[in-house]
């Protein structure tokens, strides 16, 4: 079987076409998926403990500044501006690693292990602090999952999986929209679907476990599942594939 267009074997009936070809991305759809429920856990916890602020999200963080800038209540400007600052030195790490992994696998693998520890050391500073978090406990939490998505979002950019940013839904919901309208409904409009089920797979758990007073039980999830993708990508880096150098053209 493949990925080639055409119908099945002796039948002459048409074949599905796959939400995304694996010659041209192998295993790399599943691991961004559980990225993206990363994003959707992060940012619950950010919104819901760390003082309105957004660390997968810059656009909406990037709102909040002007926010709390403007004296609105119940936005953190110390917060925000540290989320931003962390998010873009990421992207910046994550600059460096695209330059030096050789292969997508590898950066995935990369980018993942330096996810892990930034979420492990926000993990470890909220359950230091308990559930009653100060201001700087806030900021130095925000700073580091900010981190973590900042280099999350550009290793995802690199591997250009198709609907696969993992931390920005809002072309993913336009594509869903035109789509309906214009009555495409093929693997791409799957695909949209299946991001944005996973975002909010993640801030349903952040929030049920916020709500109940569990923040660090919320954190959990992300460092286990930046750890499934990091050992998954390791695997996958010392494995044969095509799909490691990219999508051919």
């Amino acid at each position: 079987m493949g990925d080639a267009p055409g119908g099945a074997a002796g039948t002459g009936a048409p074949a599905l076409s796959p939400m995304w070809s694996t010659r041209d991305h192998g295993p790399l759809p599943w691991m961004l998926l559980l990225l993206t429920i990363v994003a959707g856990t992060v940012d619950a916890v950010s919104i819901l403990a760390l003082g309105r602020v957004f660390v997968a999200n810059m656009t909406g963080n990037v709102v909040f500044v002007v926010f709390a800038a403007a004296g609105a209540p119940g936005f953190s400007l110390s917060a925000s501006l540290f989320a931003l600052a962390g998010f873009l030195l990421g992207a910046g790490i994550a600059g460096v690693l695209i330059g030096r992994c050789g292969d997508r696998a590898l950066l995935l693998r990369a980018g993942a292990a330096l996810e892990v520890v930034l979420a492990a050391g926000a993990l470890a500073a909220v359950a230091v602090a308990g559930n009653h978090l100060d201001r700087t406990d806030q900021d130095l939490v925000a700073a580091l999952l900010a981190l973590a998505m900042g280099i999350q979002n550009a290793v995802a950019r690199r591997l250009a999986v198709p609907d696969l940013t993992t931390t920005v839904l809002t072309m993913t919901l336009t594509g869903i929209a035109a789509d309906l309208r214009s009555r495409n409904r093929g693997p791409a409009l799957a695909r949209r679907f299946l991001a944005v089920s996973t975002m909010l797979v993640g801030a349903a758990a952040g929030a049920e476990l916020v709500l109940h007073g569990r923040i660090a039980a919320a954190l959990a999830i992300p460092v286990a599942l930046l750890a499934i993708v990091a050992v998954a990508a390791t695997g996958a880096e010392r494995g044969p594939g095509a799909w490691k150098a990219g999508p051919q053209k």
